[in-house]
């Protein structure tokens, strides 16, 4: 299980700090075109293991892999734990994300947004969605937000782990932090994402005692492509 000592006076100090922050950067207006907007965007699609066609089944695929969302088991600890209230709903939620890289830690606050809970119609084909995002608040090494959704396609019963991100460096006072950052943020936000499909797609796999699936897709139906995009 993800980190969440609330034990520790001073993750519970700072975690309700966040409680009081706003975000570090205005969210785009919906139709703004991000990457013209100076916005890096990454999309990442992984094959979990696959369903029956039909809606989610009881304890299959789809349902281990919300589970996982819900509790952050996604992210490889190794490089971020979470620390946030049991109790407090999803949506609305503040999360401590205590980072490790460079051989330094860092405290990244974060706020959940909207909890997406539906079934979608993409090109003839009815998909089941379930999922979250988080956007960065004050403090914050980056500004944006990252989406994490699984989806299920309910024709053919495959199963999907995605995530949707758009982000920039966000204002580092510290010159040194600040340097790090530039030469070195970019390829460990990469490799978190990446860690996270790879992860995800292994639990869900354990928990069903099947196989796990291959690595992200290089296209998949209803995502523009997938791995990741440098603007211009």
């Amino acid at each position: 299980m993800p980190e969440r000592p609330l034990g520790d006076d001073r993750a519970r100090a700072a975690l309700l700090a966040l409680h009081q922050k706003g975000l570090n950067f205005d969210p785009p207006a919906d139709g703004v075109d991000l990457e013209a907007s100076g916005w890096r965007l990454d999309d990442y699609c992984q094959p979990l293991p696959p369903e029956p066609p039909g809606v989610p089944v009881a304890d299959g695929s789809w349902e281990q892999a919300r589970r996982l969302m819900l509790a952050y088991e996604f992210a490889d600890p190794d490089i971020i734990r979470a620390v946030y209230e049991d109790d407090s709903p999803l949506e609305g939620r503040d999360m401590l994300l205590k980072a490790r890289f460079w051989g330094l830690s860092f405290d990244l606050g974060v706020r959940v947004g909207a909890v997406v809970d539906e079934t979608r119609e993409l090109g003839g084909r009815g998909v089941r969605v379930w999922g979250w995002g988080y956007r960065t608040l004050q403090g914050h090494l980056e500004a944006g937000q990252m989406d994490y959704e699984v989806w299920k396609w309910l024709d053919s019963g495959e199963v999907e782990f995605r995530i949707h991100a758009y982000s920039r460096p966000a204002s580092i006072p510290n010159p040194v932090v600040r340097l790090g950052f530039r030469l070195f943020g970019r390829r460990e936000q990469l490799k978190f994402a990446r860690r996270a499909c790879e992860r995800m797609a292994r639990l869900t796999a354990e928990e069903l005692g099947t196989p796990a699936p291959g690595p992200p897709v290089e296209r998949a139906a209803g995502s523009i492509t997938v791995g990741t995009r440098e603007p211009g």
